[in-house]
């Protein structure tokens, strides 16, 4: 994601490509039958959960190739040399978020500092114009309130932010595979080969592209950014029917914004970890990883759940900036 994509000068990346390590076996049972595990394919759709964690730990995902084929493809959410820190919170300035999955409200407004870097810096670099072009949050936000504002929501729908980064970190450990693997269009500097994933019986659309790279991060922790991802689901006709009836006082207009804004993300690699790590999803960009729209697309919450939680509010909830 390089500067967020100010002008997206695609180059051509030299990724080394190790040997790919694979569980002890390239099976897993479920219901006293056994699958093949990705880089093998099936021609119909396994009868297995999509995720799925085996008994031992190996989490899995069903993916759709572009060959219409079905791949069981493994992505554990770890902590390796390989894959970096995925389950990495930071204890030492937020310890009830990595007890919790929350953060406490008073921690965080007490909050001077984030990985020692100051929270007046970090909202500097982070607005429109700082450290990417777009910005990390709106002119008006600021990183407490942004964090503020989306740690209550995430509350409200009863999750916590490890339950929101985890889609995303399945995405990426996809991605990270099949650039291993050799099988992403380096020409083209695209992601390709996998266009589906099944996430709780629903159909997301993925697309990504790699970059030019060099995102910087807003905070002192070395992460960066070097892809893009575009993560779709669109709405089943009784979902359509439900918002229809619901928001029957939007326009047309209106209605179409609330549901682009509800079914598709674009993101990057760097968000899954911001969120894992310090429960920050970004503020009110194009880069926003909103946690309503991450539990709809992935079925972590039914439309109906989410209503309950934000009755007749959620073209508001959507695109309220979080101001002080």
């Amino acid at each position: 994601m390089a500067n967020k994509l100010n002008t997206l000068i695609l180059l051509g990346l030299c990724f080394c490509i190790p040997a790919l390590v694979f569980p002890q076996s390239p099976q897993i049972s479920y219901n006293q039958k056994s699958y093949d595990l990705y880089p093998m394919t099936l021609e119909t759709k396994p009868d297995i959960p999509s995720p799925y964690t085996t008994p031992e730990g190996l989490e899995t995902v069903i993916g759709i190739t572009k060959d219409n084929r079905y791949a069981i493809v493994p992505v554990t959410v770890e902590n390796s040399e390989e894959k970096g820190q995925q389950l990495y919170v930071d204890s030492l300035d937020f310890p009830v978020l990595a007890q919790t999955g929350l953060h406490s409200d008073i921690e965080l407004q007490q909050t001077k500092r984030i990985t020692g870097r100051s929270t007046a810096e970090i909202t500097r670099l982070g607005r429109p114009g700082g450290l990417s072009g777009d910005g990390f949050m709106a002119a008006d936000e600021d990183i407490i309130s942004v964090m503020l504002g989306d740690n209550r929501l995430v509350r409200k729908l009863q999750l916590t932010h490890p339950d929101l980064a985890r889609p995303l970190l399945h995405i990426w450990n996809m991605m990270q595979l099949d650039l291993k693997l050799g099988r992403w269009n380096m020409a083209g500097h695209v992601w390709e080969n996998m266009l589906y994933l099944i996430y709780n019986n629903k159909t997301v659309y993925l697309e990504a592209h790699d970059t030019k790279g060099g995102q910087l991060s807003i905070f002192d922790d070395g992460i960066d950014g070097a892809f893009y991802i575009d993560i779709k689901r669109t709405p089943d006709q009784k979902e359509m029917e439900f918002l229809r009836q619901r928001y029957a006082h939007l326009s047309p207009e209106q209605m179409d914004a609330m549901i682009k804004r509800l079914s598709e993300i674009l993101t990057g690699e760097m968000e899954p970890m911001y969120i894992m790590r310090y429960g920050f999803y970004e503020g009110h960009t194009g880069w926003r990883t909103d946690p309503v729209t991450i539990a709809f697309i992935f079925g972590l919450r039914t439309i109906e759940e989410i209503e309950t939680c934000f009755p007749g509010r959620l073209d508001k909830i959507l695109t309220t900036h979080y101001t002080k």
